[in-house]
């Protein structure tokens, strides 16, 4: 009788045990499956009306929230209504806190305009005759803080106006005007601007079209200094994000090099790889580095895959023809200062102290250096478009966009 007692007891025992591991595995999945609501779309957009004034452009399930107060700046998107993913990193915690920043205020944003150079004896990010430290550094008013006035407003664009002036460090003033639009791309544009099949897929696409307009009496001169249209992109990372972008091959003495990654020091080998027409690189916001395509080499794409949550992001970008004068930033009195890149992408990652704004990771693109006369403008359009759905078809238009399949992009570093 005993025995038997024994038994039942046990065979209870490992029963429950098996079915408490079966609900932990259960759970653990159900976990996995379930977006974080801090990383949906519905929930950044409800926590930036807290503190500011949004615009939303909306069709379907795809939306993109703007925020006038920082420059017009696409704050975050979603290819799948409130609660789908949001694209755009948010610096919360900054936004929260009301504080003003002495040298930048990081808001983050998917989208946000700039002007270039930021380094260098034109650069307009440092004072006359300052070191390039970052003491010293400082970002513009009107391209951090200062609000763009509403010009334009409908169901599926928006544009924005700002008047300014502004010095370089070589002491050479800049009357400008900037006209920003943004507007929500449609299927049929996507198809024609890509040539993507989008039967199966979630998308949300929108184009910027950015204006900069010399609106002094000066001519803008390479000896004294010239301005550019800088755009950049901050994205949500994970574990397995990787940039790829399609480069023209050929020798460097023709075309320069195929990448440069000298902006934070050379990156390591398993984090940037050259193969065949691709550059690939980490973006898994762990370690800091930056790379940038020279525009004889940049062919007017670029994209990203997120593996672990299944995002296909692409950035078009068409680049004037015979023109390959670039402002360059870097920190320094430059011997050439229009050698600089016309496409980029940043790995955030830990400082030297361990601090970390992000994570986050960028891609980037600039205008060519603007030799304006007074009156005249340069334009600089670009596109972003986010895909989620059916894996097999985002390694189809992986494979159209970017030339290369999802499969041969994880295995690239293995």
């Amino acid at each position: 009788m005993n025995k038997i007692i024994i038994a039942v007891i046990s065979y209870v025992l490992l029963t429950a045990c098996t079915g408490n591991e079966q609900i932990k595995k259960q759970n653990q999945s159900l976990k996995t499956m379930t977006t974080d609501s801090t990383k949906q779309y519905g929930y950044n957009v409800n926590f930036l009306k807290k503190y500011i004034d949004v615009i939303e452009l909306k069709k379907g399930n795809s939306a993109v929230a703007i925020v006038p107060g920082w420059q017009g700046r696409v704050m975050t998107s979603t290819s799948e209504g409130p609660g789908g993913f949001s694209f755009g990193w948010i610096n919360n915690n900054l936004i929260s806190s009301g504080e003003a920043l002495p040298h930048i205020n990081p808001y983050g944003g998917e989208e946000r305009l700039w002007l270039g150079p930021e380094g260098g004896q034109f650069s307009i990010f440092f004072k006359k005759g300052d070191e390039f430290i970052y003491e010293k550094w400082q970002t513009p008013a009107f391209l951090d803080t200062i609000p763009f006035k509403i010009t334009e407003l409908s169901d599926s664009s928006v544009t924005f106006f700002h008047s300014a002036e502004t010095e370089n460090y070589s002491g050479t003033p800049f009357d400008l005007e900037i006209d920003r639009k943004i507007t929500l791309l449609n299927e049929n544009q996507i198809m024609k601007e890509t040539g993507i099949d989008m039967t199966g897929i979630n998308f949300v696409a929108y184009r910027s079209d950015n204006k900069l307009t010399n609106s002094g009496s000066a001519e803008w001169r390479k000896e004294t200094g010239l301005l550019s249209v800088w755009m950049l992109g901050m994205f949500i990372p994970s574990p397995a994000v990787m940039v790829v972008i399609p480069v023209r091959e050929g020798n460097e003495r023709d075309l320069g090099v195929a990448v440069n990654d000298n902006y934070f020091g050379k990156i390591a080998a398993d984090r940037l790889k050259i193969s065949g027409g691709n550059i690939y690189f980490r973006a898994d916001g762990k370690s800091r580095g930056k790379i940038g395509i020279n525009p004889k080499r940049a062919r007017e794409i670029m994209g990203s895959y997120d593996f672990y949550n299944n995002i296909l992001t692409l950035l078009l970008c068409k680049l004037p023809e015979n023109k390959t004068e670039y402002v360059n930033s870097a920190w320094k009195i430059q011997d050439d200062p229009f050698s600089g890149d016309a496409l980029n992408s940043y790995n955030d990652g830990p400082l030297e102290d361990g601090s970390q704004m992000g994570p986050f990771y960028e891609l980037e693109t600039s205008s060519p250096a603007a030799d304006l006369k007074p009156g005249e403008s340069i334009t600089h359009s670009q596109i972003t478009i986010h895909f989620t759905g059916n894996k097999d078809r985002l390694n189809q238009a992986a494979i159209k966009s970017l030339g290369v399949s999802l499969d041969e992009i994880e295995g690239v570093f293995k």
